[in-house]
């Protein structure tokens, strides 16, 4: 168990927010695998604040268990207060402001990691956020822009100073995006020079991945992002090693394959059949990952067009 603010969470093992991937039906899925805490798709504060109507149905947490983060990122300290503030009415237990996102069109316009070269900036929105809500705020960031450019600790710092209850740190930098290997070293350092709890994220493939991370870092908790997609069961591996000690037997084929047609079923209920089918997609080649065949059926699942046709995919499918 953890606490971060006031907010105790089962276990150290983190769903990260993913866009495109971490919408209610995949929060769903992670958190039937024991996730101790499940984060949203980066949600934008002038989504919220103009009530944009795609922006609030991320941000619909109706029906979900708790605890749950909703992470938030702007570049403007009024408008990001706000949109905590419209997150924290809908029943967020944690806001996570992102200042690690890399992708060209949030960094052009100062938001994700172009927060990491104005620290200032950074923090006035830090303080913004932590005074507008009742609940806990925690920071995700990178090691900084660029290897010419790491800073990590100085917006850590001042993320603690300004109230912040956690940090996670995804250990790249921004021009790295997600190639090369993370270097958790700088995770161990980050926890050496924090008060706050120090959750770890990048490259967790496999359960002996984060048992590693936590054994070679000392982080309160493991943030697991890619490897879980494709691979929710990932979750659970991870919490049996971490929690119990224990290693258990990794999902059969049989397995994966039900849990994704749960998944596609899940995605038909809350965003309609031919929208669902379009993104299950990406979901459908990751959790056919490693069957036989899987380049040809990745072909026909971009070809499909109905749930049937995609579930029939499932059923063509012969377990190793």
């Amino acid at each position: 168990m953890i606490k971060i603010g006031n907010v105790l969470i089962p276990n150290r093992v983190f769903s990260a927010p993913m866009a495109g991937v971490t919408d209610k039906a995949f929060r769903q899925i992670i958190r039937s695998c024991g996730a101790g805490l499940i984060y949203t798709e980066m949600i934008s504060d002038m989504g919220l604040v103009y009530g944009q109507q795609r922006t609030h149905q991320m941000l619909d947490l109706q029906g979900e268990e708790p605890p749950l983060a909703v992470q938030i990122f702007g570049s403007e300290a009024e408008p990001m207060a706000r949109g905590a503030q419209l997150a924290a009415s809908q029943g967020a237990d944690i806001i996570d402001i992102n200042m690690g996102c890399p992708t060209p069109k949030i960094v052009k316009n100062g938001e994700g990691a172009a927060l990491m070269r104005d620290i200032p900036r950074a923090r006035q929105v830090i303080r913004a956020v932590v005074k507008a809500v009742q609940v806990p705020v925690t920071v995700k960031m990178r090691l900084g822009w660029s290897s010419e450019q790491i800073n990590y600790l100085d917006l850590a710092q001042a993320a603690q100073e300004e109230g912040a209850a956690a940090v996670a740190l995804h250990a790249r930098t921004r021009d790295q995006f997600y190639s090369g290997r993370a270097d958790w070293n700088h995770i161990a350092r980050l926890k050496k020079h924090l008060d706050i709890p120090v959750i770890g994220n990048g490259d967790i493939w496999t359960a002996e991945d984060a048992l590693r991370m936590v054994e070679e870092t000392g982080c309160d908790a493991v943030m697991i992002g890619r490897g879980i997609m494709g691979n929710p069961f990932l979750i659970r591996e991870t919490i049996a090693l971490l929690e119990r000690g224990e290693r258990i037997s990794p999902p059969t084929a049989g397995e994966r394959l039900s849990l994704a047609a749960r998944h596609l079923d899940l995605v038909c209920q809350y965003k309609g059949e031919s929208v669902a089918v379009r993104e299950m997609r990406k979901h459908f080649s990751w959790y056919l990952k490693g069957v036989r065949g899987a380049a040809q059926l990745r072909q026909q699942i971009n070809q499909a067009t109905t749930r049937q046709q995609l579930l029939d995919i499932l059923h063509s499918v012969q377990p190793r």
